[in-house]
């Protein structure tokens, strides 16, 4: 396993799951006024195995696949964290965007 790869990772969580926090609140409040009704943040294709209205679900998600790379250093695990990561990344700057 590359530790700076490792470390990169760990930093794009980190701020993933600090933006995922400001999101989830201004989703909590959308859903208090009626205007945030949907099922899921991503679509079954979207490559995660949960599927929830919130984002933090999908970090946990990231993060618990980061720690089997970690163990394992799977390939294939290593594509699907940077998959996820790049697609909370763009979502959450959409939303972000979106809602300031």
């Amino acid at each position: 396993m590359s530790a700076k790869v490792s470390k990169q990772l760990i930093d794009n969580l980190s701020i993933i799951l600090k933006q995922s926090l400001t999101a989830d609140a201004t989703l909590a409040d959308l859903r208090e006024k009626k205007q945030a009704s949907f099922a899921a943040i991503f679509t079954k294709d979207a490559g995660f195995t949960c599927s929830a209205n919130t984002f933090q679900p999908y970090v946990e998600e990231v993060a618990n696949d980061l720690i089997f790379w970690q163990k394992t250093s799977d390939q294939q695990t290593l594509i699907s964290i940077v998959k996820k990561i790049e697609q909370l990344f763009k979502v959450l700057a959409n939303f972000e965007q979106s809602h300031n």
